[in-house]
């Protein structure tokens, strides 16, 4: 319900003024002796002339009304009479704006993000004096675009500032740091304003602070592409290397949609490939594109398109990437000239895996290995060999990857292993012997993966990025090769390298997570360049660079120089059905801590009538001097009619 209220209340002190203005009506005018040349004069002043008091008796008279009319109006101007409503009132308020994908949505040139700006400019404007207003941009995660501030001006200039972001949505964090904020001051209230179309609708419940949700835009039909998966295959008519893109499409429109899907690489205008689909109301329809790809082609950025876009279109594109070659690198290197023939033998037997050869000074400091070769080391411990996942077997004595490298012990025998970690999936050690096996000292006993009576034999030497496992003896010092355990266990170890691979950059990753882009250790700096923006530097830690702020679908470049020059494109894409779905989640309801309506339907918050009064008392005193002015006209047009009448 509405109110009345008074921002200034000592204005009415103006009131006392209306107690000489009625003793100025009542006060007896002063006689003074004049000639006259009528007797006409005489009519006006006759009550004066008859009164025996110093006061004549008040007389209702129309310049008395208007002037204490005029200087009431005046008063209450001062006092600044408002009209408050349930809605937006209190003196601290949290505006929550919606930027997530679904924001961008257009009707016309204006978009969803459009309205919602000017709703909550208005929504300041409309807020009394001394309110402290704090604005929460509510992407995937929240942050403060303005703090708890009495200047709208400020407030004002952070909300032209919000921009959508080409994430899913989630008004919980949003709501949970308003609700925070606003928990321990009085009269606090939360203020949200979105398109309804919300992944997470749940998140507005249990907020302790009072919530009122404003719509805007209106419910639309939209085709998305949701989900893209790009990997490199073998065609079985040709048996030539393909790389095979499946995307996923999803409508949330009323009727069906006829569309052309089309791949092609970044900054090429020839079409690799080119679909034409009937998507239905309501269908996630598969959409499956394939290339035979050439060696220039590797690692570079490709672009799904749908065609004709629709209001939405941050999701009618899509981005990947060009995997590696279908078969697993692996660079088999040796201290010794023959070489670790069992180690050879087990690599050998995996037919997607392309085996090299070579030194430890090949693999030294960063070598110039693709990101995802899997790097086998017998008899040495180089310090950063380049590539993807390490596996190192029979180390020297001393420091290796962190793991300390002891003597030799003769014959340990084996206690336990860890059948639940990958790389011992299917692995049984029953009945294996081993001559001799150089002690592995590790700080944390859980990264141990096989365990024998007098210590660690095979260890986790994993670090962030990279997957290092290190096996302290040489399987040609036991009858390990001679078990089918052996194969499995270098199977597994392919196969996690082969995960780790296919899992890396050329998936990509999701708008609003953290990005993760795997370097060469050595490298301490790195360029990032954004879709549409200039190379930044990053720090690179640990083989490792995070991106924590990615909230731009497209294709992203991380590049470092050493031990070459190499840049690696990564794809990052919105892909979710929920915030493609411009279907609303929220209806209106106005009963609950949690009031939702339409933005048209929104009550005004606060409004001034301060204006209205001021208004309305110089309108009075106008009339009043219009009155006083007019009446002597009027005698005097009186008297000349009589003089004139006269004989």
């Amino acid at each position: 319900m509405g109110s009345l209220t008074l921002l200034s209340p000592s204005g009415l002190a103006l009131l006392a003024l209306l107690a000489p203005l009625v003793v100025f009506y009542v006060l007896k005018i002063r006689r003074k002796r004049m000639r006259v040349p009528s007797t006409w004069l005489w009519a006006s002043a006759k009550r004066d002339l008859m009164a025996r008091s110093p006061f004549q008796k008040l007389v209702a008279q129309v310049p008395l009304f208007l002037e204490a009319l005029a200087l009431i109006a005046l008063a209450f101007a001062f006092a600044r009479p408002v009209s408050r409503s349930d809605a937006a009132s209190g003196e601290h308020l949290a505006i929550v704006v919606d930027v997530s994908a679904s924001m961008s949505a257009t009707v016309g040139s204006s978009s969803r993000l459009d309205a919602a700006k000017k709703l909550a400019r208005d929504t300041i404007a409309s807020l009394p004096p001394g309110t402290e207003v704090m604005l929460i941009a509510a992407g995937r995660d929240a942050h403060i675009a303005s703090a708890l501030d009495r200047d709208a001006a400020r407030s004002k200039a952070a909300i032209d500032a919000l921009a959508v972001e080409d994430v899913e949505g989630d008004l919980g964090p949003a709501l949970g740091l308003a609700s925070d904020r606003l928990a321990r001051l009085s009269r606090g209230r939360i203020v949200v304003i979105t398109d309804g179309a919300l992944a997470h609708p749940d998140a507005l419940d249990g907020v302790a602070v009072p919530i009122e949700v404003s719509l805007v835009g209106e419910p639309q039909d939209n085709l998305a592409i949701v989900r893209v998966d790009v990997r490199g295959g073998t065609d079985p008519a040709t048996k030539r290397e393909e790389v095979r893109a499946f995307l996923v499409l999803a409508s949330s429109a009323k009727g069906p949609r006829d569309v052309y899907v089309t791949m092609r690489e970044e900054n090429a205008s020839d079409i690799l490939a080119s679909r034409r689909v009937l998507v239905k109301p309501g269908e996630k329809l598969p959409v499956v594109m394939s290339f035979e790809p050439t060696p220039g082609d590797r690692g570079k950025g490709l672009v799904f398109d749908v065609s004709p876009h629709d209001a939405m279109p941050i999701d009618d594109v899509a981005f990947g990437r060009v995997p590696s070659a279908d078969k697993l690198p692996v660079v088999l290197v040796s201290a010794a000239d023959s070489g670790p023939i069992w180690l050879k033998r087990a690599l050998s037997s995996d037919p997607s895996v392309e085996l090299s050869k070579g030194k430890p000074a090949d693999v030294a400091d960063g070598a110039a290995l693709d990101p995802g070769t899997l790097v086998v080391v017998d008899g040495a411990c180089p310090d950063d060999p380049g590539g993807g996942d390490l596996f190192i077997v029979h180390p020297p004595e001393g420091r290796c990857q962190g793991v300390e490298i002891g003597k030799p012990i003769e014959r340990p025998s084996i206690t336990s292993w860890s059948p639940t970690d990958p790389r011992l999936r299917f692995v049984s050690l029953d009945g294996v012997g081993i001559a001799r096996a150089n002690a592995l000292t590790i700080a944390d006993p859980k990264r141990a993966l096989v365990t024998g009576r007098d210590g660690p034999l095979v260890v986790d030497a994993s670090r962030p990025g990279r997957a290092v496992t290190i096996v302290g003896f040489d399987p040609g010092d036991s009858d390990w090769p001679l078990k089918a355990s052996f194969v499995l266990f270098v199977r597994d170890i392919l196969e996690e390298a082969r995960q780790h691979r296919a899992s890396g950059v050329a998936a990509g990753t999701r708008t609003g997570a953290p990005l993760l882009v795997d370097v060469p250790s050595t490298t301490a700096m790195a360029e990032l360049t954004r879709p549409l923006s200039r190379a930044e530097p990053i720090v690179a830690r640990g083989g490792l660079v995070v991106v924590p702020d990615v909230t731009r679908a497209g294709l992203y470049r991380v590049a470092y120089d050493k031990p070459v020059r190499r840049t690696i494109v990564v794809p990052v894409n919105l892909a979710s059905e929920a915030e493609s779905d411009l279907r609303r989640t929220l209806a209106p309801r106005s009963q609950g801590p949690v009031t939702v309506h339409e933005a048209a339907d929104r009550p005004k918050a606060y409004a001034d009538h301060a204006w209205l009064l001021a208004l309305l008392a110089l309108a009075l005193f106008i009339a009043d001097i219009v009155w006083l002015t007019r009446r002597p006209a009027k005698r005097e047009a009186a008297r000349k009619s009589a003089t004139q009448g006269a004989p």
